[in-house]
């Protein structure tokens, strides 16, 4: 996060705890500047990472007032998490071309530990098209625009066309289910405590996504 996403994050804590509330400007730039350095590497939200969600939680269960740390470690352990159940897809570029190849799979695994992509937890190559139940997933979002068309306007509706990407890989939809947090609908986004919509959503969403997923392939195998 930067100074001002740390700045807007303590501004919500001191809303929810008033007690970190403080009154002497010098030591309110002490704890900014603290909480600036302890949180420099953690991501005010990634894909199902909400540091905002999990201060709130910190505050809703525990009767100690928060610290950086509270929010810096279950971040790395999201982080370790993620990154355990990324297995390297093959890159795109020639194999024969190392210092690209090498490249992309670094810059690959990056992302998934800053959050800005998700896991790929491919267990084995696949041919011979989708599996029925792949299929099943696509013809239920549905596609009424060709397939070009589709990939030129990914951008301006990015939930879709990440929607479209998990059912075409047979990963867990988390809009495929609804969410216990704050109450989203199926095919809904998650919206955070001020009612905005979220750019990704609720970990317990993706959670409860991840079950039913796997509770379909073990019915199907």
């Amino acid at each position: 996060m930067n100074p001002r996403e740390v700045a807007a994050l303590l501004a919500y804590v001191v809303r929810l705890d008033p007690r970190m509330n403080v009154e002497d400007q010098a030591a309110a730039e002490e704890r900014l500047a603290q909480w600036c350095d302890l949180l420099s590497d953690v991501p005010a939200q990634a894909h199902g990472w909400d540091a905002a969600q999990t201060a709130r939680d910190y505050i809703a269960r525990n009767p100690y007032r928060i610290q950086p740390s509270d929010i810096s470690r279950p971040w790395h352990a999201h982080k370790a998490a993620a990154l355990a159940r990324h297995t390297d897809p093959t890159p795109a570029v020639d194999p024969d071309n190392v210092a690209a190849w090498r490249a992309e799979l670094i810059g690959t695994r990056q992302a998934v530990a800053t959050g800005a992509a998700l896991p790929s937890t491919h267990r084995e190559l696949t041919s011979g098209g989708p599996a029925p139940e792949v299929r099943d997933r696509l013809a239920a979002i549905g596609r009424r625009i060709p397939p070009e068309a589709a990939a030129a306007l990914a951008q301006y509706r990015p939930r879709r066309a990440e929607r479209e990407r998990l059912a075409a890989e047979d990963r867990p939809d988390p809009y495929a289910v609804p969410c216990r947090y704050c109450r989203a609908r199926i095919d809904k986004p998650c919206r955070n405590h001020r009612g905005v919509p979220r750019t990704a959503p609720h970990p317990s969403r993706l959670d409860d996504a991840t079950a039913r997923h796997h509770a379909q392939q073990e019915q199907s195998a």
